[in-house]
């Protein structure tokens, strides 16, 4: 039994999206789009820049009001919740990595800081927990304990991608949206953060939604694969199989590479 069977025969779907819809006047955003995603399980979204991918991302994390639709989070209408509630969900069972680790972090607070700031938002009051749970965090995202009070703006693009990581998983979330998590990095500190964000997914059990137009990353990560075109979701499937048997000619195209991601 592959591992999609598992998580749909043992689990009902922790995301439920029919039907969303977001256009900018006259052109389309995101059409129609329907998908589950279940417990554990990452699905990876791609297609050329302008495909509808990152616009459906900002609509499903809140950042962006959708036309039409429903998005239903473990029973609850995301959609028809209030504003305040949307928050509470992005503080605490949800986070959103962006591309730009400048983007998700406080570039004048230390790294500790950051942590521990995400931390506080949940709750926690006690300085020494804090600090010590932000120093296991940074451990864990391969900074070194002695850069806890440095701040990010002395960090390598690799290192505050790492620490935007940290940030946003300290809570336990259960929902991790990723748009571009590679994005702008060298090739050699693109492998070491997969293969760090491969290690969180899998010992942490978490749901990602990751958006990107690098195919192989999908291929390491991203246990199914949606593939966007002017907006639509033209094949879905599991990763492995959409990757290399592709049956749609706008896939084909960019397994072949003819079209420039």
């Amino acid at each position: 039994m592959t591992l999609i069977q598992r998580l749909t025969a043992t689990d009902q779907p922790l995301l439920k999206v029919t039907g969303l819809t977001k256009n900018y006047g006259r052109r389309i955003g995101c059409a129609d789009v329907s998908f589950d995603l279940h417990p554990g399980e990452v699905l990876g979204i791609v297609g050329e820049s302008g495909s509808g991918k990152s616009t459906l991302l900002s609509c499903l994390a809140g950042h962006l009001a959708a036309d039409q639709g429903q998005v239903i989070y473990d029973g609850q209408d995301v959609l028809a919740m209030a504003e305040t509630e949307r928050r509470r969900l992005s503080r605490t069972e949800w986070a959103y990595v962006h591309q730009n680790p400048r983007d998700g972090l406080r570039m004048g607070v230390s790294a500790g800081g950051n942590v521990g700031e995400r931390l506080m938002a949940v709750g926690a009051r006690h300085y020494g927990g804090i600090r010590e749970k932000a120093t296991d965090w940074l451990g864990r995202v391969e900074i070194p304990a002695d850069r806890i009070d440095d701040r990010p703006s002395a960090f390598s693009g690799g290192m505050q991608q790492r620490l935007q990581i940290a940030r946003n998983l300290v809570t336990g979330p259960r929902l991790v949206f990723m748009d571009e998590p590679t994005g702008g990095l060298d090739v050699s500190v693109q492998a070491r953060l997969l293969d760090l964000l491969r290690g969180l997914v899998r010992d942490l059990g978490l749901s990602v939604i990751i958006v990107t137009h690098d195919l192989a990353v999908v291929r390491l990560l991203a246990d199914r694969l949606m593939v966007m075109r002017q907006g639509r979701v033209v094949e879905q499937g599991l990763t492995d199989q959409v990757l290399d048997d592709p049956q749609h000619a706008y896939t084909q195209l960019l397994v072949s590479s003819v079209l420039q991601v």
